[in-house]
Parts: structure tokens; sequence; C-alpha cells
């Protein structure tokens, strides 16, 4: 008989930061005393630090794998999820049936309409660290047990350029140019003169053959969202990522049918349902599954879907601490289409002290770690400052 689930444990790990995700705060942006502030460029809330929930799960023979799924405000309220309903129900379970592990979860709730946000953000913790477990077991990497492993190397494009002007965020860009790296994406919330000064000054830092994206965040209607791609196009826009909001399939489509550049999504998507709908109209040419949203077992899903529907798969990662970031490039490593993978570096850099296993991105590639299962689990000073 193989192992069993003896034990689901929900910690949060806070980290401070010198300079908020994105870049300084902007005028009229102010952190409240929770610590949160709004960016007014797309009216999202963040925090001023770091914090994600990571999930510890322990069987009857002593085998830990780690999950990790987004704790940035209200971290509790996954926690909670978590602690309170699915750990019971997850506890005694063979962790090799972790898809229909993934699916009893996702059923408990089906009748009242959880078909998203904490609720599947701690499934996906969940999810993770029993596919780690797994690995170990088997002795396997990740990417073996999820259909064989097609990339040895997965290109990287550096996201994020958190400097004060934009002469500052192009000379960065440059920085990372001279390490190797040939893609990159920038953020329209914090693209001050906007995106398309942003991009002319990219375009002209980085020369003609460096691709270059714009992250929009859901900020536009389609018809705005489309005057606004095709100017940037005259730039070589590389692609368009959540121009109009996340519900706004119809709008979404319109624009993807209105533009000569790839239109992207996916990030805020937590099942293939979500996958299924965007994808069967055509709405967008490039998908962006964010592994802290959805886990192994949907992002393989989605990634399924994809090569079906010939779309292209660019991985989404922001906020982490480096657990579902190496979950995300062992499911690219497996994943057909894959062509690229976002390497936040403001993010990555600043929390590698709080993994063991290194997560390599050099020379604009990923590497994965070697070792059974992920690879990687919070380091001893990870561990210390865990909160439950």
């Amino acid at each position: 008989m193989s192992d069993r689930v003896a034990r689901v444990e929900a910690f949060m790990l806070t980290v401070p930061r010198e300079t908020p995700y994105l870049g300084t705060l902007r005028p009229g942006e102010e952190v409240n005393e929770r610590g949160y502030f709004v960016r007014r460029g797309n009216k999202a809330v963040y925090p001023n630090f770091d914090r994600n929930v990571l999930v510890r799960i322990t069987t009857k023979q002593g085998v830990i794998g780690w999950g990790e799924t987004y704790g940035i405000v209200a971290p509790r309220a996954t926690m909670e999820i978590i602690t309170d309903l699915l750990a019971a129900f997850v506890v005694g379970r063979d962790p090799f049936d972790v898809s229909a592990i993934h699916d009893d979860l996702y059923n408990l709730m089906r009748v009242r309409g959880y078909t998203g946000g904490y609720y599947l953000d701690a499934l996906a913790a969940i999810d993770i660290a029993l596919w780690d477990i797994a690995g170990q077991i088997a002795g396997l990497p990740l990417c073996k047990l999820l259909g064989g492993q097609r990339l040895e190397r997965i290109p990287a494009y550096v996201s994020g350029l958190p400097k004060p002007t934009r002469k500052e965020r192009a000379a960065l860009a440059v920085e990372w140019q001279e390490k190797g790296f040939d893609s990159f994406k920038f953020a329209s919330p914090v693209a001050d003169d906007g995106v398309v000064a942003e991009i002319a000054t990219l375009r002209e830092a980085l020369g003609p053959k460096a691709r270059i994206s714009c992250d929009m965040h859901w900020a536009h209607k389609a018809g705005e969202a489309r005057m606004i791609i095709r100017a940037m196009e005259a730039h070589g826009l590389w692609f368009a990522e959540a121009p109009v909001a996340p519900e706004d399939i119809a709008g979404l489509a319109e624009v993807a049918q209105g533009v000569s550049c790839p239109v992207a999504a996916g990030e805020e998507w937590r099942t293939a349902h979500d996958a299924e709908a965007r994808l069967s109209r055509r709405a967008c040419a490039i998908i962006q599954p964010e592994m802290g949203h959805k886990g192994v077992t949907e992002f393989m899903r989605i990634a399924t879907l994809a090569q079906v529907h010939h779309a292209e798969i660019i991985p989404h990662a922001t906020i982490g601490f480096g657990i579902f970031l190496t979950a995300s490039l062992h499911a690219s490593a497996a994943a057909a289409n894959v062509s690229c993978h976002e390497f936040q570096h403001s993010i990555v850099e600043q929390n590698r002290r709080y993994l063991d296993g290194e997560i390599h991105c050099e020379a604009g590639e990923y590497l994965l770690p070697p070792g059974p299962g992920l690879g990687v689990r919070p380091s001893a000073e990870a561990l210390r400052m865990l909160e439950q």
C-alpha cells in the first residue's frame, strides 16, 4: 500500500520590501494602516510587503511536500479555507491520487458557486504540495510525472521595471539586456507618461530586435484598448496583456480581432473552464496560466486546451517565494506550446534566501532545480518566520 496523507498545515510568510511591487508609490497612492495601497492606474490593491500562504503536507511515512498560493491580501481567509475545510478531506488520501483529490475538493463547494477566488487559491496550494510528495516518493522531478520533460531550458522574459522615471526604467532594461535577456514587459499603471511613450523609449534603448510587451492591467474598455494597442504596435509590440476587465470576454475577443499583435490573458483564471470560455472565442492568442492561482492539475489541463486551440503558452508568475514558481517551471517543461516564462526579477532576486534549492534564471533562460518533486523547499530562515 502506498503512503497516505497524515497532516495538512497552512502558514503565512511575510517579508518587508524597500520598494513596493511595480515601483514607488505615485501621487495619490497611500499605504493604509493594514499595509495596503491602491494603484491608481488599475484600481487594484497591493501590499507594501511580500506575503504568501504556504502549505505543508506530511505523510504517515514522513514525506513532506510544500505548496504555495497568493496571500498578498487577507491571507487568513485562504488559510482558514485550508485548515477548517479542505485539510480533513485530504488526510488519509493517497498522494498519487492528486488529480482525483483536486476534483473532489473542487466539487465540495460546487453548489455554492465557488469557481474562483480564495477557495481555488487554497486548493492550488494543496495540489502543488501533493504533486511535490508524489515526485519525492517516485524519486523523480515533477516534470517527469506530467507526461515527460520537453524543455531542458525555459526562455524567460524580464517582467517589471520598478524605477521612478521612464529614463531609469529604460536603463534598467538595458542592464538586463546586457545580462543576456532579449524579452521584456512593462506595466501600464506605472508608465507615468503613457504606454506609447514608454514603449517608444524602451525600443530606442533596447534596439530593434528586443521583444517588448505591455501589461495593460485590465484597465480599458475594448474600443480604447484597440486604439492604444495599435499605437504601441508602431513600436513593435510583442504582445498586449490583459487589455480589458477579466469578466469582459466579448470585449477581449473584440480586441484580439481588432489588432495585429497577439493578445494575452489568463493570470486570473482558476480553471480550464475559464480558459475554454476564451479560447473557444479566439479571444487570445497567448495564454498565461498562473500556478499560484491554479495548481499543477489545472495548469496542465489549461495547457492541453491551449494545444488543442493552437494557442501559445507564456506562463505568468508574480509575487511568491519560489514554491509555486518552481511548480510552474516544471509544468512548463512538460507542457506543449510553452515559448517563454515570466521572470519577476524584483521578486525572485530579493527572496532567494527564503528557499532551499536554486532557481536559476540566467542569460534569458530558466533551469529547473535538480532533485525529486519540486526540488525546492522553504529555507531554515523562512521556517523560522512562518506564522500559523
